[in-house]
């Protein structure tokens, strides 16, 4: 019997349910492009005491290919140890990604860790039916929770229809969904599916469309179904945006959840335009998100989190400009950055 969610820790599934910042973790790296254990640690330490809700490990933001350096499992470890220093206990998400047999060992890894859930990655079943997808998924439900994931397909994600999302969400050991398609039709597929399944108690929504974050947890998605209608809500995000600048991010998901049911301030609203610019700088839109990883290493380095900008593959770089627009953004929006926290506890963290 593998893991269900009714299994962690008391009080948690209710904090997932009720919203919150989950960033997407980076890989802290030295000049030689070898994990730097003591950076690594200090990420984790920053994200949990900015507020993090939990943290997500071994997904795109911490590189795919970690796993063909060795590196799954070290990266892993050092997140659950950071978390342990803490009384808040987070949810630790780990990427799973692959086949069946490879998401299998890795969510069988992440639950030895003391994982609570696998983000599942389908980028593997490119081109196969959903009937195979459906059959991963419940599979790999069998050994942990599942935060679902629909990736835009403009970066390997699988289209997937509303029909599908039905068949994800009746998967009892479905605990919440990333939803990233970077589309507002393919977003409401998967709440019309979460709702036709009669799962929105059960199944916490999360935001990764990094273009529409703030739209996403001010949106009250009043569907209609039998005549009626029945409102979701996108309570939280896991996103590797949130990977910077994480003490500003945690206070606007809980902004944006204070404001849930009354009027909306005309200056909340305007937070949406303005965290995407800060988006397009760090995720390299310009060019196709070819530097959105080296753009979140550019703004920890500069707060002195990360030693450089390094990826494991040296040609993962900063786009030619993307410096620039990084540091346009943070002026132009400094009350969504927190240099000021980094700076005044970044000796404790690197301790």
């Amino acid at each position: 019997m593998g893991l269900r969610w009714q299994d962690w820790p008391s009080g948690m599934v209710d904090r997932l349910r009720a919203g919150c910042a989950i960033p997407a973790h980076p890989l802290a790296l030295n000049a030689k492009r070898e994990l730097d254990p003591r950076r690594q640690k200090a990420l984790s330490r920053y994200y949990l005491a900015a507020g993090s809700g939990g943290l997500a490990v071994g997904v795109h933001t911490t590189q795919f290919a970690i796993r063909d350096v060795g590196l799954f499992e070290p990266v892993l470890t050092i997140a659950a140890e950071a978390a342990a220093e803490v009384q808040s206990q987070p949810v630790l998400v780990a990427g799973a990604i692959g086949r069946t047999d490879q998401a299998l060992a890795e969510a069988r890894t992440a639950r030895a860790l003391g994982y609570h859930a696998v983000l599942l990655g389908l980028a593997a079943f490119k081109g196969a039916s959903e009937d195979e997808i459906i059959a991963h998924c419940r599979t790999v439900a069998e050994e942990m929770p599942v935060f679902g994931f629909y990736l835009q397909p403009a970066v390997g994600g699988v289209p997937l229809s509303a029909a599908f999302w039905k068949r994800f969400a009746l998967i009892e050991n479905v605990v919440a969904i990333k939803i990233a398609p970077f589309n507002r039709y393919a977003t409401l597929d998967v709440l019309r599916g979460v709702l036709e399944a009669g799962a929105a108690s059960r199944i916490a929504l999360y935001t990764g469309n990094d273009d529409h974050i703030v739209g996403d947890l001010l949106t009250p998605f009043a569907l209609r179904v039998t005549g009626c209608e029945a409102p979701l809500r996108i309570v939280g995000g896991l996103l590797g945006h949130w990977s910077v600048w994480t003490q500003a991010a945690v206070a606007l998901q809980q902004e944006c959840a204070a404001a849930t049911g009354a009027p909306i301030p005309a200056a909340l609203l305007a937070k949406d335009a303005q965290v995407t610019e800060m988006n397009a700088a760090i995720f390299d839109t310009a060019n196709a998100f070819a530097g959105c990883i080296p753009g979140c290493h550019e703004v920890l380095r500069r707060q002195g989190l990360l030693e450089g900008t390094w990826c494991l593959d040296p040609h993962e770089q900063l786009s030619p400009g993307q410096a620039e627009l990084i540091s346009a953004a943070a002026l132009h929006y400094p009350e969504l950055t927190d240099d000021d926290f980094v700076r005044a506890n970044l000796h404790t963290w690197l301790s």
